[in-house]
């Protein structure tokens, strides 16, 4: 059976997404609707940076919709938000919806998905962390691209590492591919992107100093969120421990120190095997997981996760993992006002799924390498 016309072709796919975005864009715009929670911050943060006005502090720029929210990215983050300004917001939030469909095409071609591509890529927009990230008008896709492009594509280029540091002076979590750098000896890459980094950062020093100063000092440790730590939403280690072992700060170095020990090993085991994209995963999967917040918006590299399992013809595996993250899990377990803390054994599983997928596919690997590296046949030329 021949798949429809619409899906045949990955340019037919990404003008038909970009339609479909901004004419909803468009629309909403002219009804006056409430679009893009989240790109509204950041439209505000661009507008306090062109009035001079403390980006740390109320933007005043916020819709009434979308009052009280942060801006919590970096100075530098705000002045690239500042073209926003130009723009009505759902405008603005078409910005980042137009630009979804091109990133998670970029992101799966670099892991050498060509067969049913374009299908793949429309299919993505059924993952939860896909339609969360497009619906809030979230940047998190753009970075994946970014970062993926950066390790897979550009690898051997005078270029690789850029990418990946100002993807982190926008947004801090992307370091993390900085130590993957090192990890798989490319050390002038992590060079570059260190460089990068740190001459964004200071062009927001330069520019915003007094922002740049409350952002270093007290804006990164994000207070806002702290107590939602242990919301559903947070499929993070910390909001794991949030959610069983309230308090228990232990627990958080130890999984941490565990989680980075067993990455810092995977990775090394995946690169001298040639398999680029899993060490990449694992990078991207120990990011998510140490992270103090990961919501699950955040957890958008189940895109390229899935393609890697396609790749190595895992169909099932596949299929399942795109079922979990669709979000029916943590949709229906109680959640909010701390409900989490009562959770009983069933709904801990159902509520932490995307962490404990992460950790279980993480285990397997471990296993499995650790399994091969003593096999008596692998001297042989045996796997």
């Amino acid at each position: 059976m021949r798949s429809p016309v619409v899906l045949r072709s990955p340019i037919t796919v990404l003008v038909v997404a970009a339609a479909a975005f901004g004419g909803v864009a468009v629309l909403w715009w002219l009804l006056g609707r409430p679009l893009g929670i989240d790109s509204a911050v950041y439209r505000a943060g661009g507008l306090a940076v062109l009035r001079g006005e403390p980006l740390y502090e109320h933007l005043s720029a916020l819709p009434e919709w979308a009052s009280g929210l942060p801006f919590t990215y970096t100075p530098f983050a705000a002045m690239l938000f500042t073209p926003l300004a130009a723009l009505p917001i759902q405008l603005g939030w078409a910005v980042f919806a137009v630009a979804a469909a091109p990133a998670v095409f970029v992101t799966l071609r670099a892991f050498t998905i060509q067969k049913g591509l374009p299908l793949l890529v429309a299919g993505a927009f059924c993952l939860q962390p896909v339609w969360q990230t497009v619906g809030l008008g979230q940047i998190n896709l753009i970075l994946m691209a970014i970062v993926v492009v950066d390790v897979l594509v550009l690898r051997g280029s005078r270029y690789s590492g850029f990418g990946i540091g100002l993807a982190a002076a926008i947004k801090l979590i992307p370091l993390i591919f900085v130590v993957h750098l090192l990890v798989t000896g490319r050390r002038a890459d992590a060079g570059r992107a260190l460089a990068a980094f740190a001459g964004a950062t200071l062009l927001g020093l330069a520019v915003l100093p007094g922002d740049s100063v409350r952002f270093w000092t007290s804006a990164i440790f994000n207070d806002h969120f702290a107590a939602m730590k242990s919301w559903v939403g947070n499929q993070s280690w910390q909001g794991f421990l949030a959610r069983t072992l309230p308090g228990a700060q232990w627990a958080i170095v130890l999984g941490v120190a565990l989680v980075g020990a067993a990455t810092w090993f995977a990775v090394r085991r995946l690169h001298r095997a040639g398999d680029e994209h899993g060490a990449l995963l694992v990078s991207a999967g120990c990011g998510l997981v140490v992270s103090p917040i990961s919501w699950t918006h955040h957890w958008v590299w189940v895109v390229p996760a899935i393609g890697y399992l396609l790749t190595r013809r895992h169909t099932w595996m596949a299929l399942a993992t795109a079922v979990l993250f669709t979000g029916w899990a943590t949709a229906i377990v109680p959640g909010g006002g701390g409900r989490e803390q009562g959770w009983n054994l069933a709904q801990a599983l159902f509520g932490n799924a995307y962490l404990l997928a992460a950790l279980g596919a993480g285990a397997v690997l471990l296993v499995r390498h650790r399994s091969a590296s003593r096999s008596p046949l692998r001297g042989l030329g045996v796997k």
